[in-house]
């Protein structure tokens, strides 16, 4: 998750987005070093246009896509069943 980079990306410092957020610069910097909250990511995302999913699209692309777990190396295996009305 690199939150500094989506709101450069989006025009913005991160001066501007604490000043938008009433906070000061240090500490949006250090909620960003730490781990920041949902809520803080909200607040971030409303004030710079995107959504709090875009912050984590780094993640999302390092996901293998031939459905094995990065976390236990098993087959991800997906059912789906049809809706009868």
């Amino acid at each position: 998750m690199d939150v500094k980079s989506i709101i450069k990306e989006k025009g913005w410092t991160i001066e501007r987005v604490a000043a938008e957020m009433g906070i000061t610069r240090v500490t949006l910097s250090q909620n960003l070093s730490r781990n920041p909250t949902v809520n803080t990511l909200q607040r971030i995302a409303d004030v710079i246009g995107c959504n709090v999913g875009d912050f984590f699209r780094d993640e999302v692309d390092l996901l293998p896509s031939s459905g094995i777990c990065p976390h236990c190396g098993k087959p991800i295996i997906i059912k789906t069943e049809l809706l009868k009305e």
